[in-house]
């Protein structure tokens, strides 16, 4: 009548047993989501030295280029409200309090994985201003803020910036598309540099979501605050590596948990049922102190709120570096054919890339029969 299998065989710490995810309900204080506005661990000591642009691409290292003199101009005093606003796209020395004309961002735009993180987390360590000047955190994060805060405190606390950095720029309904216009117009005009990366291109925001054309003034309002940057080229986690490894059995997901300290151990369906109770704004303190995450059943999620949901938890354990095991169906079958034909699906193809390279990660949990 055992639920595992033979898990007090399976490792001498197994009194202690695995984690559970689904045990979990973090309460997230709001200043904590302020004071983790940072790069995540796993772009801790990205540079821009340390991104290797592809030889076959040199929209590649035209981005360096631009990013570099871009952190360059951000030195300096802050911008005061009211239009004394630094020339953030002529890329040098400031000039007279003057607002200038035309973006006031760079918008870094590619498919996924070329890079896009790494260049925008290279760019939050190089600008020239303390931690405390300098915003970093996902488009989910930053609307997650907003919530938390109410929109007068979200502006009046990210004011004092000198940069935003918002990684996975997506609108997903109407209420965000005006939200965020509204938030980064108050930001422009108190003087923050804005900084995005995303998979489509700002003036294609919210296409094949939502009717944009309905909010078509609030996209392209958006869009007018940054200057785009195609990044082109391959997912560099598939870059001459092996395929992802194939699931593994219960019996080995399960032994591998009972032997990694810190693991956790969820049955897949249970977890999505889970995190259906947690906002997501929650997730990362949900992988809190986590060594692995192991999974039993993965099979595809059932329906698109699920999906999204999973999207969102994907993306943290891939920032905190946190490997996956799983048994059942491999990850690029989590979502069905629709799910990726449709207006969400770059945001899954993501989720595949990164989960893959995180059970990559995985393969020494499992010890060789």
């Amino acid at each position: 009548m055992s639920s595992s299998p033979a898990a007090s065989e399976v490792s001498p710490i197994a009194d202690a047993g695995p984690l559970s995810l689904c045990t979990r309900s973090p309460h997230v204080p709001a200043d904590r989501l302020v004071a983790e506005m940072v790069p995540p661990p796993r772009f801790d000591s990205v540079r821009f030295a340390t991104y290797l642009p592809d030889p076959n691409q040199p929209s590649q290292t035209e981005a360096v280029r631009v990013l570099e003199g871009f952190a360059g101009g951000l030195g300096g005093a802050h911008a005061v409200a009211g239009g004394a606003k630094r020339g953030f796209l002529g890329f040098g020395k400031a000039k007279a309090a003057k607002a200038p004309a035309g973006p006031r961002g760079v918008y870094l735009d590619g498919g996924y994985g070329v890079g896009k993180t790494h260049l925008l987390a290279s760019l939050w360590h190089a600008t020239p201003a303390e931690p405390a000047l300098k915003a970093f955190g996902t488009f989910v994060e930053l609307t997650n803020l907003v919530g938390a805060l109410g929109f007068q405190q979200t502006v009046q606390t990210l004011s004092g910036h000198r940069l935003l950095c918002i990684d996975e720029f997506e609108l997903d309904d109407p209420g965000d598309t005006v939200l965020v216009s509204s938030l980064l117009a108050r930001l422009v005009d108190a003087g923050v540099a804005l900084a995005a990366t995303s998979n489509t291109l700002p003036g294609k925001l919210g296409e094949g979501r939502f009717a944009a054309v309905d909010f078509l003034r609030e996209i392209q309002g958006l869009s007018a605050h940054f200057r785009a940057l195609r990044i082109d080229g391959e997912d560099y986690r598939h870059r001459g590596l092996p395929e992802a490894p194939a699931p593994y059995s219960d019996e080995q997901v399960t032994k591998a948990a009972y032997a990694t300290p810190g693991a956790s151990l969820d049955d897949f369906p249970h977890l999505l049922e889970h995190l259906a109770k947690v906002h997501p704004s929650r997730y990362g303190a949900l992988t809190d102190d986590l060594s692995a995450v192991c999974l039993t059943d993965v099979r595809p999620v059932p329906d698109q709120s699920t999906a999204l949901r999973l999207v969102v938890l994907a993306d943290r354990l891939y920032d905190r570096e946190v490997p996956v095991l799983a048994s059942g169906q491999p990850f690029d079958r989590l979502f069905s054919e629709e799910m990726l034909n449709g207006g969400y699906r770059k945001k899954y193809f993501r989720a595949i890339s990164r989960l893959t390279a995180l059970a990559r990660d995985a393969k020494g949990l499992v010890t060789p029969e």
